[in-house]
């Protein structure tokens, strides 16, 4: 059966879930949970086995209807979706004439960022047609830590100045410890007095994490660290992290100023790697690095650049192609 765009209403979720989980590389964020979570409703290209039902490959396509036609969107807290196939299935590209001439013909607006197993156009190649003249693809990046050595050897790969303020904070009297944090309100709120007016979320996007977090918790898939002040018991720094499969996902994060300072952020990811250490197979997705600055942060626990795309493009509606 040929490469399928169904609506919502006709998937099968059991059949999707069942790809997703065993596609290559573990991509949570295409789950039907995370996406109704964050998303709501999705529209998609399945591969379908005629035979069986089951779904071979797939690629989510959340959608907003606006007055121009339908548009896909890159959801909040939803780092990759793209091409997805399962490892039974031919391997097949998200490059395809027939795949990417279904999404122009029905979508007038068009962004989503790929996964890293979707590999790009190599030099001077370009994207087959039928794709539109605007269609384009956006390099970005995330890091990875490969977790599988141990502890020490990990350590060993941070930057000079990380592993000199480690043992400073072990040596000290009231050294900052790592816990867990038992709700993910207060860390919302630290997130919302320091990066949110800044990072643009609005009250709807907090809904949308608590319910991913219910989500995530519900499948037992997440684990919520925060570091406090050992004196006044101050939230200084708090993270989600999503363990899913072959990953460890730094999904959601807030450091107040003090807490900065008193490298809290750096306290509670360097528990999160002692505590993974010596995992075979485990990579910690630290699911961001376009910002310099943040590249850098990342970088200096030793982990490496990972590229991914965004894909992209406009067009104007059908009922208004016919103007010049």
């Amino acid at each position: 059966m040929p490469v399928r765009l169904l609506r919502f209403s006709e998937l099968n979720l059991a059949a999707w879930d069942a790809c997703v989980a065993e596609a290559r590389p573990a991509v949570p964020y295409a789950h039907s949970w995370w996406l109704a979570a964050t998303a709501g409703r999705w529209e998609a290209l399945v591969d379908v086995d005629e035979a069986t039902g089951r779904y071979r490959a797939l690629w989510p396509l959340p959608v907003k209807r606006r007055p121009g036609g339908r548009q896909v969107y890159q959801p909040p807290f939803t780092q990759q979706l793209g091409h997805l196939t399962h490892p039974a299935a031919p391997a097949a590209s998200w490059a395809d004439e027939t795949l990417l001439s279904l999404l122009t013909a029905r979508y007038t607006r068009f962004y989503t960022q790929l996964n890293e197993a979707n590999s790009l156009p190599g030099p001077g190649q370009a994207l087959a047609p039928p794709a539109p003249a605007a269609l384009t693809l956006q390099a970005r990046q995330t890091y990875h830590l490969d977790l599988s050595s141990p502890c020490e050897q990990l350590r060993a790969g941070y930057c000079a100045d990380y592993r000199r303020r480690l043992r400073l904070n072990e040596a000290a009297t009231a050294p900052l410890r790592a816990v867990e944090l038992p709700a993910v309100e207060p860390l919302m709120a630290l997130f919302q007095q320091t990066k949110g007016p800044a990072a643009g979320l609005r009250p709807r996007h907090y809904r949308q994490l608590r319910r991913l977090v219910a989500a995530l918790q519900t499948r037992h898939l997440l684990e919520m660290r925060a570091v406090y002040h050992p004196l006044s018991g101050e939230l200084l720094a708090g993270a989600l992290l999503v363990h899913y499969r072959t990953r460890l996902i730094y999904l959601f994060a807030a450091a107040s100023p003090e807490g900065k300072k008193a490298a809290a952020p750096l306290v509670l990811l360097d528990e999160a790697i002692r505590r993974h250490a010596g995992t075979a197979e485990l990579i910690l997705d630290f699911e961001g690095g376009m910002l310099p600055a943040i590249a850098r942060f990342f970088a200096n626990f030793g982990a490496v650049p990972v590229p991914y795309a965004a894909l992209s493009f406009t067009q104007r509606p059908w009922y208004l192609k016919w103007m010049r």
